[in-house]
């Protein structure tokens, strides 16, 4: 049997990989209209930075390698033009040498990824105006550097790739300033984990200019819907659609967005044909629904799966709940499944978590703070999404929430879990059990919530007792307003001072001692609401909202 594959990185080199595995005496084609097959994609930004200093560290596989150990052809500037389904043959075209030929097929596996999006603005298309989504584009922004000596960039968009990007910029040692029309970085983050991510990243110097869409480039000028920035160099990174002319012109369906729809088998509607990877329809793994999520994992295992069902393997591909980790400088973010938003527009009735918790012993040196929020069902209690932002363990522990989300776990089903420790690697109760331990007091009625956009909206009139429990040296470095101040190891001395008719709303520095404070006045016959993050979210957020943006006034 004979199989093409269109398209040699992520999902089609391992489709090809696992294909020949299990199908020795089978032919196995991979067409590359570009360079390069199984490319760190990834990296990319890393080589930028000067990170990654040996170009050949980005390539994985080499059309050499891959017939030396795979026996697959590999022929890389080789352009699939024109499917025939009925005659099962592709027409492909020689980018080296103009010639143009025919292959005939068994099956065909899609690959084709997708391209960056370029917005439709004047000067888009200037020198100075990159996008990065291949091994080329890398070399030329390095190039760029290298030979033009830029001092300024803007990256257009302040998704996963942005962010790296800016980061290696800076590391590159330019003046960096990220555009999103959003109100905050990293889509998948909701606006409160995200008000972390944007103080840290302003600390590293990069320059924020949020909620303002890029209107054009003149020049060395990026021009914005609200002001002008400077820019030797702009990186659009504004996100990716499918590339599939080839697959829409030979009658495969496609969606609206033009990605493949395929089947759990990777089968799209014409017989022996199959598409992976960035190029196709996914379905939620949360929800359920129709998404497009483009990432290196999910691709990877499609191209397997493609595989196994071309060698009679059943196999199937379950959903993407799009587990995503991003480094920024020495901070680590994380991000798995449903966030508010997305939550919200599937109609689901979710509840949700805030904990602070160490990376490990406390005692122990080196240990940093994690802020980790996750979402459930509140009908079925199932977990469905969590992030996280800190340093040291962030990636640990979001891949475990990612794996009890996988597997159907309920979020008081985190309590059992029985996770490694010693005091450099976690804490006898790990930041996972601890989130448990939390939703289960939420659960189970122990404890009542609040959050930190109920503050402003709580009565300052005497109905209600806001109360705060950290100490004063605490309170003198910032507090609510309204909110009187008893600490928590006095509260029991001072309960006479509160009364038992009204509500009180309490909160601490990260909502574990406010927790605590809440148990002792709910034996005592009171009814009270602990600020779920406690003052440490809440400045975080407040303090956000009230950041000027940056934009540059010599340029106006």
């Amino acid at each position: 049997m004979k199989t093409i594959i269109v398209g040699g990185v992520a999902g089609g080199a391992s489709a090809a990989a696992r294909l020949r595995r299990l199908k020795e005496q089978d032919e196995i084609i991979i067409l590359e209209r570009g360079e390069y097959v199984s490319f760190a994609n990834c990296g990319l930004p890393y080589y930028i930075g000067g990170v990654i200093t040996q170009k050949g560290s980005l390539t994985l596989q080499t059309p050499e390698s891959f017939r030396a150990r795979f026996r697959i052809d590999v022929r890389v500037f080789n352009e699939a033009v024109k499917i025939d389904p009925e005659a099962k043959t592709l027409t492909v075209r020689n980018l080296a040498t103009g010639e143009v030929y025919t292959e005939n097929y068994d099956s065909l596996i899609l690959s084709p990824g997708a391209e960056p999006i370029r917005p439709n603005i004047d000067g888009a298309d200037g020198e100075n105006v990159f996008t990065l989504r291949n091994i080329p584009d890398t070399f030329a922004i390095k190039a760029y550097i290298d030979e033009k000596k830029p001092r300024t960039a803007v990256v257009v968009g302040g998704g996963y790739i942005g962010v790296e990007m800016a980061e290696n910029l800076v590391n590159a040692g330019l003046d960096v300033t990220i555009a999103e029309l959003a109100d905050h970085l990293i889509a998948p983050l909701d606006f409160d984990m995200a008000a972390d991510v944007h103080r840290y990243i302003r600390n590293k110097g990069i320059k924020l200019a949020l909620n303002n869409g890029i209107s054009a480039i003149d020049g060395n000028t990026v021009i914005l819907q609200n002001g002008s920035i400077p820019a030797d160099m702009v990186i659009m990174s504004v996100g990716v659609r499918p590339e599939t002319s080839l697959a829409r012109n030979c009658g495969i369906s496609t969606n609206s967005r033009g990605s493949i729809i395929t089947d759990a088998h990777m089968r799209t509607n014409i017989d022996g044909i199959y598409a992976v990877g960035d190029a196709v329809e996914v379905s939620d793994f949360i929800t359920g629904k129709p998404a497009f999520i483009p990432l290196a994992g999910p691709a990877n295992k499609q191209g397997r799966i493609a595989a196994d069902n071309i060698a009679g393997f059943d196999s199937e591909y379950t959903g993407t709940q799009g587990s995503a980790v991003l480094k920024v400088f020495d901070m680590t973010v994380a991000t798995t499944g449903l966030n508010e938003k997305s939550a919200a527009a599937a109609g689901i009735e979710y509840d949700k978590i805030y904990t602070y918790s160490a990376s490990h012993a406390s005692y122990y040196p080196g240990g940093a703070n994690m802020s980790i929020k996750a979402l459930w069902d509140k009908k079925t209690l199932k977990l469905i999404g969590a992030q996280i932002v800190g340093f040291d363990g962030v990636d640990k522990r979001l891949d475990v929430i990612a794996s009890a989300i996988r597997f159907g776990a309920k979020v008081t089903d985190l309590t059992e879990l029985e996770l490694c420790y010693a005091p450099p690697f976690g804490s006898a109760k790990d930041p996972v059990n601890m989130l448990g331990f939390v939703a289960e007091n939420i659960v189970t009625g122990k404890v009542k919530q609040f959050f930190w956009d109920d503050v402003e909206k709580l009565p300052r009139d005497g109905s209600v007792t806001l109360l705060d429990v950290r100490t004063p040296v605490e309170v003198s470095r910032g507090s609510i307003d309204g909110f009187m101040n008893i600490p928590l190891d006095s509260l029991r001395e001072n309960l006479d001072s509160l009364t038992k008719d009204k509500p009180i709303y309490v909160h601490c520095h990260s909502g574990l001692r406010s927790y605590i404070a809440c148990r002792i006045l709910t034996g005592s016959g009171y009814d009270c609401y602990n600020l779920a993050g406690g003052w440490r979210l809440y400045e975080s957020v407040v303090n956000e909202r009230t950041v000027p943006e940056y934009i540059c006034t010599e340029c106006r």
